[in-house]
């Protein structure tokens, strides 16, 4: 069977799954580093692809392309944008949009847009990518008794809830309460990101399902570099193990 191609941005979410990938192959393109084998039984490639929009796409048609993966899923962190969230809960993306790219109108200000499109020149009606239900699905059936053990850095009193919905990436980290209120204001984002979406376009071109899982280190607010250090460890691993749990489905 074609593998499954996950990727990861940073070191601490690509280490909890290479440490327990078997029958491993490791090969570089572009700077990136692909580890093929099998995790927990299934065929799978993971890349650690950096952060940010472009090495997203890069590392997504490398994956495609190079691998033939039939599946791409992003595992990983972000800043929380719902004031519903805490940090440590988990948002599985059922749509993804790229808040960064738009247009600055005379009168509106900065106006999100569809990546790759304006409305004066290749107009588009729709605002990022849908995951495919049918995955959102049986992802939904894999996680319905799923528990996440409280973090110990947050005093280990409230368990992490998994949510289900619009995740927002730009090249940006957010450290920002202003930003944080109007991404969420206006474009309905649970949590934020940076590479998420450009890795949905990517996957979306060749016509290949993709999911996004993500675990927020932290609140995008003013504090969110402070939190970040302290929670980025326990909550990548969280990341790891939802992603291991739901290989047998995907």
């Amino acid at each position: 069977m074609r593998p499954i191609g996950v990727l990861c941005a940073i070191p601490q979410e690509f280490a909890f799954l290479a440490d327990n990938l078997t029958a491993t192959q490791v090969t570089e393109s572009a700077g990136m580093v692909f580890h093929a084998g099998r995790l927990d039984g299934h065929q799978v490639v993971l890349a650690r692809a950096g952060m940010g929009k472009v090495n997203a796409a890069i590392a997504a048609t490398l994956l495609l392309e190079r691998f033939d993966c039939r599946l791409l899923l992003f595992s990983g962190i972000a800043g929380g944008l719902d004031p519903a969230l805490s940090i440590g809960d988990v948002v599985i993306a059922d749509h993804v949009v790229q808040h960064d790219a738009g247009y600055y109108g005379a009168d509106e200000g900065f106006v999100v847009y569809q990546a790759g499109h304006l409305p004066f020149f290749s107009p588009q009606e729709e605002l990022g990518h849908s995951a495919d239900g049918d995955l959102i699905g049986r992802v939904r059936s894999a996680l319905r008794e799923l528990s996440l053990a409280p973090l110990s850095a947050a005093g280990g009193e409230r368990p992490p809830r998994l949510h289900y919905g619009r995740i927002l990436t730009g090249d940006q980290f957010i450290n920002s309460e202003t930003l944080r209120e109007r991404l969420f204001r206006e474009l309905g984002g649970a949590a934020v990101e940076m590479e998420g979406a450009a890795m949905a376009q990517a996957a979306t071109a060749f016509g290949v399902p993709w999911l996004v899982v993500r675990t927020l280190s932290d609140l995008a607010g003013r504090d969110s570099h402070f939190d970040f250090r302290q929670f980025v460890d326990e909550v990548a691993l969280s990341s790891a193990l939802i992603v291991r749990r739901l290989l047998p489905v995907l």
